[in-house]
């Protein structure tokens, strides 16, 4: 069993290649810092996995297309690369933001469409998109954020409907988490008032639960979500904007 991870070298992707590891022997991580995507990959290793490394920054889609093409054989495709930003949407960053656009959306995008090509094709395979919990919901002060997860929750949907209908064997699940305690709140420029999850309870969670579609590691974001289809969008983005999260002090 092969699984290839973006964003692997910290974080939910480099505890999710942890965790994946009670299940699979041969491992694609992808990321850009060699030293730390190395260290996951000596880990694993050591396990008696299979390991290749692609230093590989995810807005480079053509290498996107080509991991596709070297690594057809992907069983489980784990969409982890991500990052986000805070602040009023006069004053964020537009490279920034753009940025965030093509490495949340596109590059997600291009590997999910290569990858479930293959997949259709061989009636197998399984796609995790990481998304968030912002992904169902609007995120005042982070406008661009939640709207590059929005799209990654309501193209999965769209995809396991087209999947129900082929009745293919072919898996796509979302994980949706809150905040999570990895170098996200630090690129984003945001402290969390309240506790964020373990990456590597979120990892065990789902790994627990792939079977799911939604995967909702936290029960206060569980109930977060509930409370998300049950309120009017307008509610829900006053309640956010006054939820404490602060830009971090420099």
């Amino acid at each position: 069993m092969k699984t290839l991870i973006t964003g692997a070298s910290s974080g939910i992707g480099r505890d999710l290649a942890r965790v994946l590891a009670e299940k699979y022997d041969t491992f694609v991580l992808v990321g850009r810092n060699l030293e730390r995507l190395s260290g996951i990959g000596k880990e694993l290793e050591e396990m008696g996995k299979t390991v290749y490394l692609e230093v590989l920054d995810v807005t480079n889609f053509d290498g996107l297309k080509q991991l596709a093409i070297k690594y057809p054989d992907i069983d489980l495709l784990v969409n982890n690369a991500g990052f986000g930003d805070m602040g009023p949407f006069e004053e964020t960053s537009l490279d920034k933001e753009l940025s965030m656009i093509d490495t949340n959306i596109k590059a997600l995008h291009v590997l999910t469409k290569c990858y479930y090509q293959i997949m259709v094709k061989n009636n197998h395979g399984h796609i995790l998109n990481v998304a968030s919990i912002a992904g169902v919901m609007a995120g005042p002060l982070m406008a661009t954020y939640y709207a590059t997860k929005n799209y990654v929750v309501r193209l999965s949907e769209g995809l396991r409907e087209e999947l129900r209908r082929k009745k293919s064997k072919v898996k796509i699940s979302i994980l949706c988490p809150g905040p999570v305690k990895t170098g996200f709140e630090s690129s984003a420029n945001i402290t969390f008032d309240f506790k964020g999850i373990d990456s590597k309870v979120v990892a065990k969670y789902t790994v627990k639960h792939l079977n799911r579609f939604y995967i909702v590691p936290d029960f206060k974001i569980r109930v977060l979500r509930f409370l998300a289809k049950i309120f009017p969008t307008k509610t829900v983005a006053k309640a956010i904007y006054s939820v404490k999260n602060k830009p971090k002090k420099n």
